[in-house]
């Protein structure tokens, strides 16, 4: 008896490990290939990540249609879908590429209507709509309709786009400044630095578009808010603000740590409260860095403060006084670029697209941020310490030249969030393994766990044939042993 035991547990051993090492070979067979030609980057512990297409012409926004497409905005060049085959995980692949829009006028923003059926994208000047077919992957292209214009403008160019979820007639754009230090932004009815938003159901067949100053101000004094997103549950408003480059205080460069960027509240669609303020953009600016700050006097992290340049009545008590401050501050010169919730609105993801005038690179990363049921981020409005990592570059040395510089977010249907480099022309997803120990590099990497390998196409995940040869191991050892 004791023999027919051992014999039974010798063969179950066997046969488990025949069953996993067949799991294991299928979650490693990916047909995607595909691997970055740069030092691959790096995922936080329990994420994992795969590069999904290339070749674009520098892809900014994204968002997935009704049938799982992925719209791709490719900046100087139009619109694209990509069909994809899902092979579980983040084992997909792109089956048929397409372009919808061929426009060079496009340059990042897209969103999509509640119904899906209606394509809003964004030039520098305007703000248009198509009919779209998502089953047919079709773009009417005699649909077209301009519904906001006049936004013309040098420097900071994109439009970015914001269809409400709570409200899905209202349409958000975001428009930045002329310039580094735009004096224009100081007037409000400059429409520069702001975020405004439209009726778009007010707009009838035939008649003329919005006018951006015709919008109703959520905020403005925001010298470039690329990033805007809706909370899916309380429905509040928040932007991710790049601020100025190359500041000084009292003659002094502070440059390489202040100004800090901003993550912004704008309050909820159809009240009056935490609307229409001035965030301080172009005379009033949010600390970041304490350390050696010429006249630091009482400020701290996430204050505000006079630029050299204001006018004689814009000091640093008028800037805390009479402007609203950042809810969380951010290192300078990161760039945040895209903001999106996961489901639960626990955590807000945010793009660091990196710096280009710090002499130590920043940014080149995917963070989150953590909200409370509140809708309100858990960190206090003097943190440091806001964000945790998701996916970075491992050496920043090599940034920007031979980095990704993430862009614009989506989230797929099975809670997969992609994103767009727009630096390499590439597409990524990004897939969650587990729920704990977020904000440690390497060993959710795709590739070596010092992020040493180069190639972004090899995970280890157990994907669908994965574990339903390790759920039939299971089932055959317990029946062996019974």
């Amino acid at each position: 008896m004791t023999g027919h035991v051992s014999l039974t547990a010798t063969l179950s051993s066997l046969l488990l490990l025949s069953l996993l090492q067949s799991g294991i070979a299928a979650a490693q067979s990916c047909s995607n290939n595909l691997s970055v030609t740069y030092h691959a980057p790096v995922a936080a512990s329990g994420w994992q990540y795969r590069l999904i297409a290339n070749g674009f012409t520098r892809p900014r926004g994204i968002a997935f249609d009704n049938d799982g497409g992925l719209l791709v905005v490719e900046s100087g060049a139009g619109l694209t879908h990509l069909t994809l085959n899902d092979e579980g995980g983040t084992c997909l692949t792109v089956k048929s590429k397409k372009r919808l829009i061929a426009d060079q006028t496009l340059n990042h923003g897209l969103a999509l209507s509640g119904d899906g059926k209606t394509i809003y994208v964004s030039s520098a000047e305007s703000v248009f709509s198509f009919a779209y077919d998502s089953q047919a992957v079709s773009v009417d292209l005699s649909s077209n309709r301009t519904l906001v214009t006049n936004m013309t403008n040098s420097d900071h160019t994109t439009r970015t786009l914001l269809i409400s979820k709570k409200q899905p007639d209202t349409l958000l754009v975001s428009r930045g400044s002329n310039s580094n230090q735009d004096s224009a932004a100081g007037d409000i009815t400059s429409g520069h630095s702001q975020i405004r938003s439209y009726n778009i159901t007010r707009i009838g067949k035939g008649d003329a578009p919005f006018d951006f100053l015709d919008g109703h101000v959520l905020g403005w004094g925001l010298r470039n808010s690329v990033g805007v997103v809706e909370h899916p549950s309380t429905g509040g408003i928040w932007s991710v603000e790049n601020s100025v480059d190359q500041l000084e205080r009292h003659g002094q460069d502070i440059h390489q740590n202040n100004p800090g960027e901003e993550l912004n509240y704008h309050g909820t669609l159809g009240s009056s409260d935490h609307q229409g303020g001035n965030y301080g953009y172009p005379y009033c600016y949010t600390v970041w860095s304490t350390s050696g700050f010429p006249g630091l006097g009482h400020l701290q992290v996430g204050d505000q403060f006079a630029d050299d340049d204001a006018p004689s009545n814009v000091t640093d008590t008028t800037c805390n006084t009479d402007h609203v401050p950042p809810r969380v501050a951010f290192q300078a010169h990161s760039a945040p670029l895209d903001i999106k919730f996961n489901s639960n609105a626990s955590e807000a993801f945010i793009t660091f697209h990196g710096s280009w005038d710090r002499d130590d690179p920043t940014g080149y990363r995917i963070v989150s941020v953590a909200f409370d049921s509140d809708g309100q981020p858990t960190a206090l409005q003097n943190s440091t310490n806001a964000v945790t990592d998701v996916i970075t570059n491992e050496n920043l040395t090599n940034c920007p030249d031979k980095c990704f510089r993430p862009v614009g977010l989506a989230w797929d249907s099975a809670g997969r969030l992609w994103f767009s480099s727009d630096a390499t022309g590439e597409v990524f997803v990004l897939e969650q393994t587990n729920s704990s120990s977020n904000g440690t590099s390497g060993s959710g990497s795709n590739g070596s766990s010092s992020g040493g390998s180069d190639n972004a196409g090899n995970s280890l995940s157990l994907g669908r044939p994965g574990l339903v040869a390790v759920a039939q191991a299971a089932v055959l050892v317990g029946m062996l042993l019974s």
